[in-house]
């Protein structure tokens, strides 16, 4: 008998029916797969897995050893929550508490499940951290979660997932946002794990080369439907459907065209230090340098990416050359023939819808009280006074279809849409002040293949149209590969090679650009087949 039994399942919220007709099993100590496109219902059938969609209809069955799931009260799936069944959430920073450690978090499990007293629980939170490759894990258990780096927000999770050892792990996206290196870490650290406790795994994903060297077997969803499951090696070689053949080709390929050499520069920067004081104790304060002496150029309607592991420093230097970010930042600052760094707060106003960023995360920049609406009107309100309301909904609507959305969403609120089409939203409210340059960090980590594709694309055209400029960071080099005119890689705060994206990406000279490239092509593929 399969550990997991999912039959005929149909999800509906209210009138709309998300989830139509999907079965599928997995066997103890099996890794399955779900793949397909945001909003494909990948991530509502995961979570009605552990009952945890609030106002849904359900119809079908959930069987796990062998009892169905939506007929269990809530006290009963309590029990099985966390012990029987547990969950690597998408987005780490949304998941821990802020206001309690991490040891604190982990410990929680076992105290609730286990009865352990609260020594206990401790220790063995010390000891899943260690398990999970997090150094001085003792110091760390300490740590709240926003003083962790996201590869080791991310160990926390599975930490606290694992902590009384369940049958079934949901891995919810379990690497985006990581960088290459960090991604081949859990990744092997999710095999062993599994080997060690013979954990059966369910894993939602849309990194389809992740999938290759993790999974069983895998399912593709399409518009809450299963339309195919097969074991890996047949559904990479052989896919029936055209829509699995569709996403198994949507890899990026170079969008971006040659720039002629204008001799001039839209952002220069010279000598820039971003440094950060941190309190020690009550009156001793110490200073971390975070970027040191990195010098850039970028011209008008070109593309530098910035690329290295998680902590180089990237976003930092973004957010500086921006004025952003809480960094003190040292060095000079030239953006459109205007000394940004000798500037205050309120010279700088006028040459903010110049200068856009996209963030990383756009559950977390995109306002959950407002509409769609009111948050991409809300640039051309500040910026542009001059436009009337019916202006201002015809940008909105406009923007909306560039990035592929409907202008029928835009009273709706960021909780009603998918990580992809989130992201999409974050994307029109850049695009309609029509900047000269935008800071993109990491605009595509949450977005499946297909529609980065699409976001990708989009972004190429703009820039054509318009003449952008881009900064790009990424951990993702498939990602900068088809971006990229020029290429920088930071390491510890410092750029160790830069230069052409053919020259670096090609011919690395450092040893570090030449490790980032051999995650991320998958060289360490003997080692995660084992």
């Amino acid at each position: 008998m399969s550990l997991l039994d999912v039959r005929n399942l149909q999800i509906a919220f209210g009138d709309t029916p998300v989830v139509s007709d999907v079965s599928f099993s997995i066997a103890a100590g099996e890794k399955f797969a779900l793949v397909g496109e945001s909003g494909s219902g990948k991530t509502v059938t995961a979570l009605s897995v552990l009952h945890l969609l609030q106002d849904a209809q359900y119809q079908g069955s959930i069987l796990f050893e062998g009892q169905d799931i939506l007929k269990k009260s809530e006290p009963a799936m309590r029990a099985v929550r966390g012990k029987e069944i547990a969950m690597i959430f998408q987005e780490p920073m949304t998941a821990l508490n802020p206001l309690f450690t991490i040891g604190n978090q982990i410990a929680e499990v076992p105290m609730l499940h286990e009865g352990l007293n609260a020594r206990m629980a401790a220790q063995r939170a010390v000891d899943l951290l260690a398990k999970t490759g997090i150094p001085e894990p003792a110091r760390r258990a300490l740590a709240y979660p926003h003083q962790l780096s996201g590869g080791q927000r991310q160990r926390a999770m599975i930490a606290m997932a694992l902590a009384c050892r369940p049958k079934l792990l949901i891995a919810d996206e379990p690497t985006t946002a990581l960088d290459v290196t960090i991604q081949v870490q859990i990744i092997e650290l999710l095999n062993e794990l599994q080997r060690q406790e013979n954990m059966a795994v369910l894993m939602i994903t849309h990194d389809l080369n992740l999938v290759r060297h993790f999974a069983d077997r895998v399912g593709v969803m399409e518009k809450g439907r299963l339309i195919e499951t097969a074991n890996t090696h047949e559904l990479f070689s052989q896919p029936r459907e055209a829509y699995t053949r569709k996403l198994l080709s949507s890899r990026p390929e170079r969008l971006v065209k040659l720039v002629p050499d204008s001799g001039k520069s839209l952002v220069n920067a010279e000598k820039i230090r971003c440094t950060f004081s941190i309190s020690q104790g009550w009156f001793k304060k110490k200073e971390f340098v975070a970027v040191e002496d990195v010098d850039l150029h970028l011209h008008p309607g070109e593309t530098l990416g910035i690329v290295g592991e998680s902590g180089s420093g990237k976003s930092t230097l973004g957010m500086a050359l921006l004025r952003l970010g809480a960094a003190k930042v040292d060095g000079r600052i030239v953006f459109d023939s205007h000394i940004i760094s000798d500037m205050d707060s309120k010279s700088l106003r006028p040459l903010r819808a110049k200068m856009q960023v996209v963030f990383q995360d756009p559950f977390a920049s995109l306002s959950p009280r407002r509409t769609i609406e009111q948050i991409i009107g809300e640039g051309l309100e500040l910026h542009q006074p001059q436009f009337g309301k019916d202006e201002v909904r015809q940008a909105v609507a406009a923007s909306l279809s560039e990035v592929g959305l409907s202008p029928q969403m835009m009273s709706r609120y960021p909780h009603e849409f998918s990580g992809g089409q989130r992201q999409r939203i974050a994307i029109a409210r850049v695009l309609v002040l029509k900047p000269k340059l935008i800071l993109l960090d990491e605009p595509t980590s949450s977005l499946d293949v297909s529609v980065q594709l699409q976001v990708l694309q989009l972004l190429a055209d703009l820039q054509q149209k318009y003449g952008l400029s881009y900064l790009f960071i990424s951990h993702d080099l498939a990602v900068i590969r088809a971006m990229a005119h020029r290429v920088m890689v930071m390491k510890d705060g410092k750029v160790v090679e830069s230069g052409a994206m053919e020259e670096v990406l090609t011919r690395p000279s450092h040893p570090y650009t030449q490790r980032l490239l051999a995650a991320s092509s998958y060289a360490v593929e003997t080692t995660l087949a084992t």
